[in-house]
Parts: structure tokens; sequence; C-alpha cells
């Protein structure tokens, strides 16, 4: 199936798997986009365009017989839905439905609901997200999900799942409006993720287009109710209290969709203990707390790899801690392993570009969505310099991929300044820029360079998880400390660091990037080059410490067993 560039979607993906890996009995909900995949195309100056991609969804899911509906400005939106199924190294599967409103009983515009992730305006957005929380909510009663014990809210898209769950609690007592039994009932039930660090990355809608999308709902709360108003209150980010829906509408209020969820959610959290951190100064007054994102181990462990962990490690698919051992492999089989996985990038290469990369030169990667803050060029800041480290300290060469959001001007200008360099800098530091960036080019890069960077402006990487694809495959990093690398980081053993570190700094002081470059430089040149070239054995060791300390750790495996205790069972 296509996927859309954010790694948003790659970790829902991950979990799930690791999920049916744990054999948990856990149901996941998606909206089905029909649309707005793109293949890129970058002309010889970089400029990226996009072609649609199309897709048959009855060649990778199988559609279902229930229906469910919205009703939307009055109108009812039938909707359908489709399986997919993960299925477990054991065996359980853990099914994911994808809902659907292309049905030919409903109006073209609720048809097309369904049809692009990023297809309209935020009323549009604000239709999709009805149609994921309150449809979803009512797909899985159809489905026959009617014993659920937790609902997990990854971002605030699916937030409004919370106000299905109240309904549904209302109407079980007999009542039309909601009081605060029944938030504390639905409270006991929600799970709550965020994943964004900045303000500008949470819905907000004006509260008239809640009005519009559910007319005749303005008695929905019983704002005579003080907890009720109260939540009403912090959703809308409001200091008076409202009368009603459509008052509040009048009066020009914003409904904040991230504040619903933590307003009813039992347990928040945030991807990373930074991105913990960051959280609670964006929203002192919540709860929250940090669960490590992590990367599905069966899925980004590359081929070679994944035969010296079954000849060594056997149990580490089932128990994916045992890859701590991966200290006692022997290192010429590591880095045997890591020639195959290097030869298989390095042949992609000549394939896509017909440039011929040397498996002996030291290769790094980066590969990531081409957006601003990813600062994908910083290493490109001085090419003087860069030509200076290529000639003192040994040859290297750079790999990148990723693609920008059509709509995003600035990370096209980002691809276009990375093939300026590449035209630059010609043979005395090779640079290729890979079109059409996806999951399995993605993981041909993390397990075919030798050095994974990563270099976003702190404190904006919420977690990241390329680097722990990477460490699956004793690659290791070297990377600005925010998101997961704050806690993966052990200077000279797990790979190293650009800069210091900034958690003791407020999160608003700006980046020098002269400086983060200039240390990014200092590494290369006297540590990182030196040591490939120089001491193979101790860049092996570190090879070796990537795989056992954030291999073993960073996964989705050990996440989901840190959801269950703290989130799912408390």
């Amino acid at each position: 199936m296509p996927s859309y560039s954010g790694g948003l979607g790659v970790l829902a993906g991950d979990t799930i798997r690791a999920a049916a890996d744990l054999r948990l009995p856990m149901v996941a909900v998606s909206l089905l986009y029909r649309k707005g995949y793109f293949t890129q195309r970058l002309a010889e100056d970089g400029s990226q365009t996009e072609e649609p991609v199309e897709w048959r969804v009855e060649d990778f899911l199988t559609e279902e017989p229930a229906r469910a509906s919205v009703t939307i400005e009055n109108r009812r939106v039938e909707l359908r839905c489709w399986r997919y199924s993960a299925k477990g190294v054991r065996g359980f599967e853990v099914p994911i439905y994808f809902l659907d409103a292309d049905l030919p009983e409903n109006a073209d515009a609720d048809r097309n609901l369904t049809g692009a992730l990023y297809g309209g305006d935020s009323y549009y957005r604000l239709c999709q997200e009805v149609v994921l929380g309150i449809g979803g909510v009512r797909m899985l009663g159809a489905l026959g999900y009617n014993d659920l014990t937790r609902y997990h809210m990854n971002e605030g898209h699916a937030a409004l799942l919370s106000l299905q769950l109240l309904y549904d609690e209302a109407k079980k007592a007999g009542r039309a409006s909601i009081r605060s039994e029944d938030i504390e009932k639905v409270r006991s039930k929600c799970v709550f993720t965020t994943h964004t660090p900045v303000p500008a990355g949470h819905d907000r809608f004006p509260m008239e287009y809640l009005t519009r999308v559910f007319p005749g709902q303005a008695e929905f709360l019983d704002l005579k109710d003080a907890p009720t108003a109260d939540l009403l209150k912090r959703v809308l980010q409001a200091e008076q209290n409202f009368p009603d829906l459509q008052e509040a509408a009048r009066r020009g209020a914003t409904l904040n969709l991230t504040q619903l969820a933590l307003s009813l959610s039992t347990y928040v959290n945030g991807v990373a203990k930074q991105h913990g951190e960051t959280s609670r100064q964006m929203f002192p007054e919540a709860a929250i707390e940090a669960i490590t994102n992590g990367v599905h181990a069966g899925t980004w462990t590359s081929p070679p790899f994944q035969q010296l962990f079954d000849r060594y490690i056997p149990s580490w698919r089932e128990d994916n801690y045992s890859l701590r051992s991966a200290l006692g492999l022997p290192a010429e089989e590591v880095w045997a392993a890591h020639l195959i996985a290097k030869f298989d990038l390095l042949e992609t290469v000549r394939k896509k570009t017909g440039l011929k990369f040397d498996t002996e030169v030291f290769t790094i990667g980066f590969a990531r969505r081409a957006t601003g803050y990813k600062r994908a060029d910083l290493i490109l800041s001085d090419l003087d310099r860069l030509r200076e480290i290529a000639k003192n300290a040994g040859h290297f060469q750079i790999v990148y991929a990723g693609k920008a959001h059509p709509n995003d001007g600035g990370g096209k200008d980002i691809i276009r300044r990375i093939f300026h360099a590449k035209k630059a800098l010609r043979k005395a530091v090779p640079v290729v820029f890979l079109d059409d960036y996806n999951l399995e080019l993605g993981g041909k890069i993390t397990s075919g360079v030798d050095l994974w960077l990563n270099t976003p402006q702190f404190p904006l990487e919420a977690s990241g998880t390329s680097g722990m694809k990477a460490a699956l495959n004793g690659v290791p990093s070297l990377s600005i400390l925010d998101g997961w690398w704050v806690e993966g980081h052990i200077e000279g053993v797990t790979g190293w660091c650009i800069g210091e570190s900034r958690r003791t700094t407020a999160g608003n002081t700006p980046a020098d990037n002269t400086a983060e470059a200039e240390s990014l430089y200092a590494k290369l040149e006297s540590v990182i080059l030196p040591l490939y070239y120089s001491d193979r054995a101790k860049f092996l060791e570190v090879m070796q410490h990537s795989i056992a300390i954030n291999g073993s750790f960073f996964n989705t495996q050990r996440m989901v067993q840190q959801y269950i205790t703290d989130a799912y069972l408390r």
C-alpha cells in the first residue's frame, strides 16, 4: 500500500506489529485514503514534482460487511470499512480497519472525506476527524467490539471519539445531556499520546465549525453541571463560562482537540523523555508522562543481520531485549553482514542514478521527510571545510533521500540546495539524492550506511525513529541531542553527539547553525573518520554497542509493554 512521508503512520504500523508479536488483544482504526499519495520526481536542479499514485484497495484489503454512519450538517454519511491483518511472530493477528466514505449513497463531497490526508481546508479536516473519531467508535460497535477497555488516541485527530463515548454513557443512563459521572467513566477508558512539540501542530477549529457540523446539538453538554462547564472551558481555552455551544460559537471560541483529549484521558504521554518535558511546558495543567518510541525490530533489521541474529541470538524476534547479547557476536561476522547491507544500498544507488559509489569509502546516510526543522543541509553549510576533511581525515560520501510535502516550499528549497552542493562538491565528496523515498528505500539506507546523521533543530524532534532503525543494523548515529538520542547517546559507545546537551536551556533558545555545523565537522574529522579508517576494531565495538544498547531497548516491543503496564492496565 502507498504511504505518506511522515513517520507517525510508520510508528503506528510498527506498534501494531509489536502488539501482534505480544499477542495483545488490540484493534486499530484509521481512515482509508485513496488519493494524495505521490511519486516523487526530481529534476537536474533538484526541483521536486509530484505524480499521483493510483492503487486498488481490494488488492490489499478485505471489505467487511459491517456498516456505520455519522451525521454531518444533518446529512447521514454511510461508512464501510476494510480489514488488514497484521500477523505476529507466533501467528497472532491484530486487525486494522480502514474507514471508507466512498459509497454511492453518499453525496460527492462526503464520498471525498476519506479521499486524501491533506485534501482540503480545515473544515474538511474537521469532517474527516468526525469520521475517524465518532465513525470509528460506531464502526467498532458494528463489528462486535462492544467490551473494549481502553481507547488509545494518537494525536488529537481521533479526539472526537471521546464525544461518542460520552454520548453512549449518557444514553445508558437514560439522559440526552452529559454530566460529570459520564466524564469520569469516559476518562477512565481513554489514553492519549501527543507527538507534536510545536503549538501549530495541534488541531484547533472555530467553534462555529462544530455547531455547523452538529446543528441541533447545543444541549449536548449539561452546562449547569460544574465539572461539565469546566470541561468546556478547558477545551475552548476560555476565561469565561458559556451558557451554551451556540453562544460559544457566536463569541468566536476555538475548539482545541488536544485539550479535549488531555481533559478526557486517564493517562497522557509524550514520545521521549525530552518530549515529555517539552509537552509539560506546553500544557502545564496536564499530567504528562513519557514512553519513548521504538521501531519493530523484525521489520527494520536487514536480511544479513536477521540471519546473523538467527544464528547467534535465536530468540531475538520474540524477545528483542536479548539483542543485548550482540556484544558477543563475532566482530568479523558483524562486519560481513554490514558489508552485504552496504553493497545492497550502493547497488540501489547505481540502479537509480547510474552513480558508482565505492564500498570501501565511509558512507553517511540522511533520509527523512524534507522539511525545515530537520535541517538536511546542515552538513553542507561549509563546502570548503568538507573538501578539507575528505582530503585530510579520509574520503566519505553522502546518501540522501526524502520527500517534501507538495505544499512545503521550504522543504523543496532544501532539496534544491542539496543538489546545488552535490554539483559544487563533485568528486571531492560524492553526494547522491535518491528519489521517491519509501519504506523499502528507507530500510536500505538505514542498514547500508556507516553512519546515521540526524540534525533536527532542538527541541522540535519529538522522538525520531530513523536512528533506531540504523542501530538495529549496527549503524551508529551522529546526532543533535534531541528526541530519543538524549536517551540513546553514550559518547563514543553508541555513537556521537553534535553540540552540547540543551535539556537545561529554555526550549525557545534559537539554534546556532554555525556552532552545530562546526561541532559536526570536528567530530567527523577528529573522531569518526580516523576511527573508521585507522581503528576498525574500535569502530566495530561502537557498531556492536549500537545493537546491544540501543537496538535491544528502542523497539516497539518494549514500547508496547510499557503502554500495557503504564497506560492500558492502570
